[in-house]
């Protein structure tokens, strides 16, 4: 942490003019008490949230996330806890931060996964994250639970500008290993709200777009841009929301690792989290998307169970001069297309589809991870 004492440490931290909001799940809540027993905590700590059963972390994080106890975990939960010290506070956003921590720590089950501690913070300009795998059986419970406090409290007084001391590692066996991405201008605009867009390696409004995760991206993706490009006369651009209705916005390693692995595409980074708002964005473009993504454009649900803001997120499209370049996609072990669909007439008469003799890749990128 520091050479000065934890009181002298702990005060410097709330005397930063940082507000912050903290969560944690899984181990570190050593650190809680740390942060406030001293005096003048409130100008720092602005929330603590402990979400440990599965059902509160899937509502902190705004869905279900497939990597549990993981670096990207952790990073997801210090971004949704910046989005959460944005609302309970009006202060200048870049002097806001989101901390957390996850962990998988000795327990009355056993374990067949390593013990491991991970940290990030979040702010405007920049994601950190810390990972550290502790030695099986080392430790009690709370000899792990102080390890995980000592490195939180690290990562929080350096998210606050107190500490730029190198991390204290556990032993020489157990290491920490650190992640930093400071962003440009544009990303954190974006993160902001203050800009909409990002793009690289294009010039103006792109005619066709594929819009996705691409994590990663595979060999469905890449022929499925091949044969749009081909459709459209238009290099394909790869179109990333950091904003999911079901999940906290992309965090800056995110986005970096993302931009990464999508090598020479044309790639646009956005905050339209749906088509209709793409279609602000993107005008007379020709959206990319499989059978499933039209299926659920259609979809009353994904609009509160309202027809009507369905078919006015539908007009929006309609208005905008956009349409859709439609691929087939696997669904209950059938091989569905548009036509095989009961959609919107508005919303049929806007598809073209690809038919499955020409394209059929029945690989998705959450099994890829899974099996990665």
């Amino acid at each position: 942490m520091s050479t000065a004492g934890p009181s002298e440490f702990v005060e410097r931290i709330h005397a930063s003019g940082h507000g912050c909001v903290l969560s944690l799940t899984g181990g570190g809540s050593l650190a809680v008490p740390v942060l406030l027993t001293v005096p003048g905590a409130s100008a720092t700590v602005l929330e603590v949230a402990v979400p440990y059963a599965a059902t509160a972390l899937a509502e902190w994080l705004g869905g279900q996330f497939d990597q549990a106890c993981s670096e990207p975990m952790a990073r997801a939960m210090a971004m949704a806890s910046f989005a959460r010290a944005r609302k309970l506070s009006n202060a200048d956003p870049r002097s806001l931060r989101g901390v957390s921590t996850t962990a998988s720590l000795a327990t009355t089950r056993p374990k067949r996964g390593p013990h491991r501690v991970h940290v990030a913070w979040q702010s405007a300009e920049a994601t950190v994250a810390y990972s550290c795998e502790l030695v099986r059986d080392r430790r009690v419970r709370a000899e792990e639970e102080a390890v995980a406090a000592e490195l939180l409290l690290h990562a929080f007084a350096e998210a606050c500008g107190v500490s730029t001391a190198p991390v204290r590692e556990p032993s020489t066996e157990e290491r920490v290993s650190r992640r930093e991405k400071r962003a440009p201008k544009e990303w954190s605009e974006l993160l902001l709200g203050k800009r909409q867009s990002v793009q690289y390696r294009l010039e103006g409004t792109p005619r066709a777009v594929f819009s996705g995760a691409f994590n990663p991206l595979h060999a469905g993706h890449r022929r499925m841009a091949e044969l749009a490009a081909a459709r459209c006369g238009s290099p394909v651009a790869l179109e990333i929301s950091i904003a999911n209705v079901d999940k906290p916005l992309l965090d800056f390693i995110e986005i970096d690792d993302r931009l990464a692995g999508l090598g020479d595409y044309p790639v646009l980074f956005s905050r339209a989290a749906t088509f209709a708002e793409k279609a602000v964005l993107y005008p007379k473009a020709v959206f990319v998307v499989g059978a499933d993504t039209i299926a659920r454009i259609a979809d009353e649900r994904y609009y509160g169970g309202s027809r009507e803001r369905r078919d006015s997120a539908i007009g929006t499209l309609a208005a905008r001069g956009c349409r859709f370049l439609v691929f087939g996609r696997v669904a209950d072990g059938r091989f569905l297309l548009p036509s095989d669909l009961n959609l919107p007439s508005q919303l049929r008469g806007m598809c073209e589809e690809v038919c499955e003799s020409e394209f059929r890749q029945d690989v998705c990128s959450t099994q890829l991870r899974g099996e990665a």
